[in-house]
Order: structure tokens, then sequence, then C-alpha cells
């Protein structure tokens, strides 16, 4: 599948546009999710207040369809204020910051699990572009800092609801500067079909399996 940027930055109003069987199929899916998930909500709950006796939640602020701010919440796989202590900084290979069950919440991406309830409110989809934290300090960007919007690309990927999952979360390698992760999303804007989501989530399934949403090279 490839595409120049050029062309998906020439790509039409209306061939960005939500289709009513994506959101019929996000409503339907995440109300089912939320049901079948409700053991993991327990497990996840338990383990994290177990270790260190912190919150489980953590709330974050990201970027929603047309640069809207959205709420997130996931469980936390940090150790307690690690945003006070270290700064909104993403996260790194081994990265010291991260609990024993944070370890396994990230490489099984379990820890996305409450941003069901983003899909099911209509803020976010299943698949699309990550919802991504706002002006989140980078690893591989050198030391000048660029916020998200000054990224090019950018303003694309904000035309469309942001996803649990997507082309650049599974393809894209972990730790790649923004602009490689948004050309991604760009190429899943001009393609985006009902078939190529139900591809993704079931790619994403495989993946959550065998627990490799961490790893720096290829996930599958």
């Amino acid at each position: 599948m490839t595409l120049s940027i050029g062309a998906v930055c020439s790509a039409s109003t209306d061939s960005l546009k939500e289709s009513g069987l994506k959101r019929g199929f996000d409503i339907l899916f995440s109300s089912l999710a939320l049901a079948l998930s409700a053991p993991l909500w327990l497990i996840a709950g338990v383990a994290i207040k177990h270790e260190d006796g912190g919150p489980i939640l953590y709330q974050q602020r990201r970027w929603g369809k047309d640069k809207r701010q959205i709420k997130v919440y996931k469980f936390r796989t940090m150790i307690v204020d690690a945003d006070k202590k270290f700064g909104r900084v993403q996260a790194q290979e081994n990265d010291p910051r991260v609990t024993r069950i944070g370890k396994w919440l990230r490489a099984t991406s379990l820890d996305e699990i409450p941003q069901i309830l983003n899909i099911w409110r209509g803020e976010m989809s299943w698949v699309g572009p990550r919802a991504l934290p706002m002006n989140e300090g980078q690893i591989n960007e050198g030391t000048s800092y660029l916020p998200d919007e000054m990224i090019p690309g950018f303003d694309v990927r904000c035309k469309v609801k942001p996803g649990l999952t997507g082309l650049a979360q599974i393809y894209a390698p972990r730790d790649v500067p923004r602009r490689h992760k948004f050309k991604y999303d760009l190429i899943y804007i001009r393609n985006q079909s009902f078939w190529l989501d139900l591809k993704l989530i079931a790619v994403s399934f495989w993946i959550t399996f065998r627990g490799r949403w961490e790893h720096r090279g290829r996930k599958f």
C-alpha cells in the first residue's frame, strides 16, 4: 500500500468523513467490549493498587477530531506522579518509570481498555490515527522542541477521529519521529474502509495475544 504524501494531502473533505457503518460498528463493538472486559477492569485495578497503592487510572488530555481536546483515561502503568517528577515525556524502552504490572499492561495494550468509553461516546473510533498526547516530549527528535501542530501531516490526521488502533500503531517502528508516524496516518486516511478497519482490528488482537505492543521491531 503505497501513496505519495502529496496525494493524501489533496484528498477531498468528503473522503475524510466517517461513514455511518463505521460509527454503527463503533457503538455496537464498544458496547460489547465494555461488557466483556469487566473482569479485566477488576484484575487490572486490583493489581495496580496492590503494587504501590496509587491511583488505578491515569488521565491525559489528547488531540481529538478537528483538534478538539478530549479527556482520555488509561490504567496507570507508571510510578505515582511520574509527570511531576520526570515531565511529560514519551516512554522509551526499559523506561524506569514503568511499574512491573505496567510493563505487562503496556505489552498487551490492556492499559488502553478505558478508552473504549471514548469510542462509545463518539470521541474516538476503533481504528484511526493514535489519540496523540498533547505536545508530549519526544525522545527521538533531537533537542529542539516542536509542538505537534508544527509537524507535517498533523492537520490532515486531525480531520478524522483518533483510533484505539491503526496503521501507524501497528506498522510504524515504536520510536520513530512523529513526522514518520504521521505518514502512516495519512495513508490510512486516504485508503480507509470498513474492511481495512476489520483487518487492522484482527491484527491488533493478535499483537495483544502475543504481548508485542512494546516491541521495538516488527510486532507480528
